[in-house]
């Protein structure tokens, strides 16, 4: 019926990464002051609406570039190992390494690299939120394809800006199972290795040209394999779950029915209001979710709304009085705030 249909068996790429912190104000302030990422979206968990759930992308959301994190204050600190994703990666443009290192320097953000990974394709700088979660910045030419997704009205120069998700790392014991779940069930294709790395994309040739447009790549997956490494322990720091695009909710229950093929346990789709969602376990552990595009971020506000005040789902606003005296105030910066305190870095 639809060209995504027809040209894709699985899924097109990430939707968004969900992580835990802490502390909802300093999230807010280095991801929006230091990486310049857009606020898009201040709202509570839906399975615990005493807690927030903050949302980061370009200037609509669009998937691929949403990072989103539980505000968890309460839980223990998270322990890195295997079955668990270990790094989140932003793409950047090649020229930006410079400006980032310099930026970096300039705002006392601890980091490491530039490193090279798969020759002198990618330059890799990595670095930990203040929550210990592990982060990369990856400078590769295919930012030159994604200007659509870069936050125009933050504090970084639209040349240097972030494009959204470059890829996710898991760290694994052994890789074969979850390879045989990307390339099987979500219709990755495995295509580099180096070392104990191992790539996995959605070929080119099975995206559209819709598709390229308003969500562009964010379409790789490495995994570790990290044997005899203690397997990690999720909490504050941690990513709580990865979740990969679907263009259609009927594409949604195709691949749910064939993740239920395989042997693994899926859960029934929620309706989280901004998206569709379908969540199940990889066979190293980790939760994965299939979220649907639609409807989109801008399903509740208008464009030059986005993140400046708490929106709750329809059947949550009737607790809005009682979850005002029970979240934590957070304040967030507005765009010339952000612009000024970051001028000259």
């Amino acid at each position: 019926m639809t060209e995504e249909k027809v040209v894709n068996k699985g899924v097109f790429g990430i939707h968004h990464v969900t992580a835990i912190t802490s502390d909802p104000q300093r999230n807010i302030d280095f991801y929006t002051n230091n990486l310049g990422l857009h606020f898009v979206k201040l709202t509570v968990n839906q399975d615990d609406p005493t807690s927030y759930h903050l949302y980061y992308g370009d200037e609509s959301g669009r998937p691929g570039t949403i990072l989103t994190f539980f505000h968890w204050p309460n839980i223990p600190r998270g322990h890195r190992g295997t079955s668990e994703v270990a790094a989140i990666s932003f793409l950047i443009p090649k020229n930006s390494i410079d400006y980032w290192l310099d930026r970096f320097k300039n705002q006392k953000v601890d980091y490491e690299g530039p490193s090279k990974r798969f020759g002198d394709s990618e330059e890799v700088i990595t670095l930990d939120d203040p929550d210990g979660l592990g982060l990369e910045l990856v400078a590769h030419e295919s930012a030159i394809d994604r200007t659509v997704n870069v936050w125009k009205e933050g504090p970084v120069p639209i040349e240097y800006a972030i494009r959204g998700f470059y890829s996710v790392t898991l760290s694994e014991e052994g890789y074969e199972r979850t390879s045989s779940v990307l390339t099987d069930e979500l219709g990755f294709i495995a295509t580099r290795h180096e070392g104990s790395r191992f790539r996995y994309e959605i070929p080119t040739g099975a995206l559209s040209s819709t598709i390229n447009q308003e969500g562009g790549g964010a379409k790789i997956v490495d995994v570790l394999c990290l044997p005899y490494t203690q397997q990690a322990v999720i909490g504050i720091g941690s990513v709580h779950h990865v979740a990969w695009r679907t263009p259609t909710d009927e594409q949604q229950r195709v691949l749910r029915r064939n993740i239920i093929r395989a042997g693994l346990n899926a859960t029934p789709v929620i309706d989280r209001f901004y998206f569709h969602s379908v969540y199940f376990r990889e066979p190293g552990g980790i939760l994965f979710e299939i979220a649907t595009n639609p409807p989109g971020f801008m399903v509740d506000e208008k464009a030059d709304e986005l993140g400046t005040h708490l929106v709750l789902p329809p059947w949550l606003e009737p607790m809005r009085k009682d979850l005002l005296k029970i979240l934590p105030s957070v304040r967030i910066p507005k765009k010339n705030e952000i612009q000024n305190t970051t001028k000259g870095s």
